[in-house]
């Protein structure tokens, strides 16, 4: 929503699915966006075409996703199933059937290969990489960190203990 726009208390609340109007809003006043997402409960997302309740977010800074390909399933549920043993990981997801296209020593390139998508803690991501260098078949593994923002509690609370 634009900043600065106003809408009535009414329709937010109609929309959000609230029927109980509380003070200091009357039904028909109308105020700015930032004063009613401040009465709202705090897993409001305040959209006025699509509102909704979501289950409680939590901060996520404390994760990481790290993406690597390998060239192929084997070898990715190697890699996995390393990273597992070592407690360095949660989860990892192989997404099989990519196609990657690339630039090496000066050609260009494509080959298949399985993307791997690995939940991990931020404090775990040095320790991962020097597993995933150690291991990998490739000279120059791809290994990108992603920060995550924010997750659902529950799921953030399973990959903290995993």
């Amino acid at each position: 929503m634009a900043a600065g726009r106003h809408f009535t208390v009414a329709h937010a609340f109609e929309r959000a699915g609230k029927a109980v109007f509380e003070p200091p809003f009357q039904r028909d006043r109308k105020v700015s966006l930032s004063t009613l997402e401040s009465a709202m409960p705090r897993n409001f997302i305040a959209n006025p075409f699509r509102p909704m309740y979501l289950s409680p977010v939590k901060s996520a800074a404390a994760f990481a996703i790290v993406l690597v390909t390998a060239p192929n399933l084997k070898t990715g549920r190697a890699l996995a199933n390393a990273a597992l043993k070592a407690g360095l990981i949660a989860c990892a997801n192989l997404v099989p059937g990519i196609e990657s296209h690339y630039r090496w020593k000066g050609k260009i390139k494509s080959s298949a290969e399985v993307l791997m998508i690995l939940k991990t803690k931020t404090s775990s991501v040095a320790a991962l990489e020097r597993l995933v260098l150690a291991e990998h078949p490739y000279d120059t593994p791809e290994f990108l960190v992603l920060p995550l923002k924010a997750g659902n509690k529950k799921y953030l609370d399973w990959l903290a203990a995993g």
